[in-house]
């Protein structure tokens, strides 16, 4: 018992269990909160959690993929959007909540980052244990392999789909509309100095002051 307590097996047992539980618990709380703040910081949680998941299915480029492009990219649209909803913040002396709850979600990303590589980096468990595939195997070639033989099809029509919605969105925001004022790109071109300033000649005229002789 205690020799399957210490094997690589129930390590890795062990670290799909705690991400997977941290991974549910940050989903529930990115639906469950009220705080749109505390939802983006809750899904950066997630989505880290996820490639962790991830990178003990020995899928590395997806779980580099999933950090740098939806925590990288997605994630910073999304805070956009949040400042843009003008949300109200009660200024408090001291530290904010969402400090604190910044420094909570990066302390669980950093236990994970400890968890996966701590035994390892330690030699505790034997370098090959947690090694399936062959030496050589490439995870990008098999994932390309896969996606564009087995799945073109599904892969294709998912991209026509992403550029129909693409399309649709510049559409809906170009079409006119009476209350908005848009701007010509190509009359602001053309235009001359004299067609945005009118020299008016005005006869001057003598007008009365505080302290005048009346």
């Amino acid at each position: 018992m205690l020799e399957y307590l210490v094997s690589a097996e129930f390590y890795q047992i062990l670290l799909f269990y705690v991400y997977s539980g941290i991974l549910i618990g940050a989903a529930l709380a990115v639906v469950i909160l009220r705080n749109v703040v505390y939802s983006a910081l809750f899904l950066i949680l997630a989505f880290f959690s996820a490639a962790a998941l991830w990178l003990l299915l020995e899928a590395e480029f997806l779980a580099l993929t999933l950090v740098l492009v939806y925590v990288g990219a997605v994630m910073v649209l999304f805070l956009f959007v949040i400042m843009m909803l003008d949300v109200k913040v009660k200024p408090k002396s001291g530290m904010s909540n969402y400090t604190k709850v910044g420094i909570f979600v990066a302390l669980l990303m950093g236990l994970e980052m400890i968890m996966l590589l701590g035994k390892k980096l330690a030699h505790v468990l034997p370098q090959d244990d947690l090694i399936k595939h062959a030496k050589g195997h490439s995870n990008i070639k098999e994932v390309a392999e896969n996606l564009y033989t087995q799945y073109v099809l599904p892969f294709e029509l998912a991209s026509v789909i992403l550029l129909v919605a693409i399309v649709a969105a510049i559409l809906l925001t170009l079409r006119k509309r009476d209350d908005y004022k848009s701007i010509n790109p190509e009359q602001q071109v053309h235009v001359k100095a004299s067609d945005r300033m009118r020299v008016i000649k005005m006869d001057t005229e003598k007008g009365n002051y505080i302290g005048d002789e009346q």
